[in-house]
């Protein structure tokens, strides 16, 4: 009798690794999806086009604050600028809302063809098809009314646009717009979706401009020919692309989807993998600067980049200057001379007309108190002393301010306002001339 034969266990496979890009992104969309959705309705940024403001990291700014809005626009430029050069296409694949819904749109139309594969498998392929098509463009429109909502908030205040939104009004601008943009909306993410990043989108044509050679890219490289030509890197790209081809496709928005192809199947076969992210094209690799500093492994790596970062930091500096000098009610106060230099009332006082007006820009009911500095005997008549001003109001009145006409004045005499707005207590100091009859008609 034959001794029984030993069979040898099978060699451990190296488990495939957990798709660490695939992850990191779709953490990093909801991330931006979710800032996506709270910049209009915390007003972190927000242009109401119907009260002409813009809003910018809580503050109401109007319209006519020029140097605020143009700091604001300006730091954000320059932000584009140096993500695009140090880190390429990270705003398409991160952060761009075309792309995050647009990639939700490919993972919901997968999902669903597969539930409904499996779930009514008896039925006849066509059936199952038009099954699949119809609940996907249902949840696709259904999510278009949400994000065509989200989208229009950013130009019309939020509860109003709610509230056009649950009666149906397309009649007004608003909500016309909130229609047309949900249809658009719905043909985008249901039949466009990457078409137009490869097509229309001038933003990847902008950063391609602005990549050098030490820009953050995914590229194929293989001196060693250890490449097994699965082409799983071109299967799994949404883009439609090869990598190896080259890392300056238009279309590339290095994700690092291809990185994750290649890791899982070179691992199988215990070689290293031949996609990688790398500093420029003939740069290293990114993992391989452990010993540098650390600016240099974020990427700060010449002095193009350095002068960038600098000047990123002068308009954001100028920026929170603006910001904290800014005076959230505006008191302007100027002379009524059209019809009458002065006047003299009833009791022999001497009188000159002026207006104010007073803008209140934030978010507070505003009190505003005049009073005359430098003026004998004078008084403020014809004016609620303090004026109220509710949030994001402006009010002007025309006022009197009489002086007894035996003061002892000259003819023109500088005198100051003195105006204290609360909350806050805000003082303000405004120079003003005061006029008096020729003494020779005294």
């Amino acid at each position: 009798m034959s001794a029984p034969v030993k069979i040898a266990p099978a060699a451990a496979v190296p488990a495939p690794p957990a798709r660490p890009h695939h992850v990191r992104r779709r953490r990093i969309h909801l991330f931006f999806f979710l800032v996506f959705c709270a910049l209009p309705f915390f007003n972190l940024m927000r242009f109401d086009l119907p009260k002409q403001r813009f809003y910018f990291a809580g503050a109401e700014i109007w319209i006519n604050e020029f140097a605020i809005i143009f700091f604001s626009l300006m730091f954000l430029m320059f932000g584009i600028v140096a993500l695009s050069m140090i880190y390429g296409r990270v705003y398409c694949s991160y952060a761009c809302p075309q792309m995050i819904f647009s990639e939700t749109a490919l993972a919901l139309d997968d999902a669903l063809r597969r539930w409904t594969t499996k779930k009514f498998i008896a039925w006849p392929a066509p059936r199952r098809r038009f099954a699949h098509l119809a609940l996907t463009y249902l949840i696709i429109a259904a999510a278009s009314v949400v994000l065509a909502f989200v989208f229009i908030s950013y130009f019309v205040e939020p509860r109003d646009l709610l509230r056009r939104l649950i009666h149906l009004d397309i009649a007004t601008s608003g909500g016309f717009a909130g229609a047309v943009t949900t249809l658009i909306a719905f043909l985008d993410f249901a039949f466009v979706r990457q078409k137009f990043c490869t097509t229309l989108c001038p933003y990847g044509y902008l950063q391609g401009m602005l990549a050098d050679r030490h820009t953050l890219l995914v590229q194929y490289r293989d001196p060693d020919h250890l490449c097994i030509q699965c082409k799983k890197c071109v299967r799994i790209c949404h883009m439609g692309i090869d990598i190896r081809d080259s890392p300056y496709q238009i279309e590339c928005i290095h994700c690092g989807e291809c990185i994750d192809a290649c890791e899982e199947i070179m691992t199988k076969v215990k070689r290293p993998t031949v996609v990688e992210y790398s500093w420029g094209q003939d740069g290293p690799k990114l993992e391989a600067e452990a010993g540098k500093p650390w600016w240099y492994r974020l990427g700060i790596r010449d002095a193009k980049r350095r002068i960038v970062l600098l000047v990123m930091l002068c308009y954001a500096s100028g920026l929170a200057v603006a910001l904290s000098m800014r005076n959230p009610v505006l008191v302007r106060i100027n002379p009524i001379r059209t019809t009458s230099l002065y006047r003299v009332n009833a009791a022999g006082e001497v009188e000159n007309q002026f207006s104010v007006s007073v803008s209140n820009r934030g978010s507070q009911n505003a009190k505003v108190a005049i009073a005359v500095d430098s003026l004998q005997g004078a008084r403020v008549e014809e004016l609620p002393n303090p004026l109220s001003v509710a949030p994001g109001e402006t009010t002007r009145k025309d006022f009197a301010v009489a002086v007894p006409r035996g003061a002892a004045l000259g003819d023109v005499t500088h005198f100051h306002f003195q105006v204290e707005a609360q909350p806050g207590g805000r003082k303000q100091t405004i120079d003003m001339t005061w006029l008096m009859p020729p003494k020779t008609k005294r």
